[in-house]
């Protein structure tokens, strides 16, 4: 048995590279091998969101608390809220974040793959952000 003590791992500013707008990251798990799998709390003040990526062996999201808004590659914008499960298969191009005037918090859970959890692509524009 493991156990992670709450606060016992740093918070982290999203980078300018992979998000949009102010986000915090606070690490969860970081399974080593045979389980690959590692989790974080992601918190996106409003307007925030991550860039277009994808994740090689699929990623789950559970947003807790807020509003937000996913989309996959040629799908429609979705809202999401508290207690919606969002599943990314592998491969599938998507981007994540809060809506434009309320922030939103998720659990995000992926598995590793050769040691990479995510393939960061470009940035959300401000135009696909608030497209309809």
């Amino acid at each position: 048995m493991d156990i992670i003590r709450s606060g016992s791992r740093p918070s982290a500013k999203g980078q300018a590279d992979y998000f949009t707008g102010a986000v915090r990251i606070d690490p969860l798990f970081q399974a080593g091998e045979p389980p690959r799998v590692q989790g974080a709390v992601v918190t996106f003040e409003p307007g925030a969101r991550t860039a277009w990526h994808t994740h090689p062996l699929g990623q789950t999201i559970i947003v807790t608390t807020g509003l937000g808004w996913a989309q996959r590659e040629g799908g429609p914008k979705e809202e999401i809220r508290p207690g919606d499960v969002v599943w990314f298969p592998p491969g599938e191009k998507h981007w994540h974040g809060a809506v434009e005037t309320a922030g939103m918090t998720h659990i995000a859970i992926q598995e590793s793959l050769d040691g990479r959890v995510v393939e960061w692509l470009e940035q959300v524009s401000d135009e696909q952000y608030l497209a309809p």
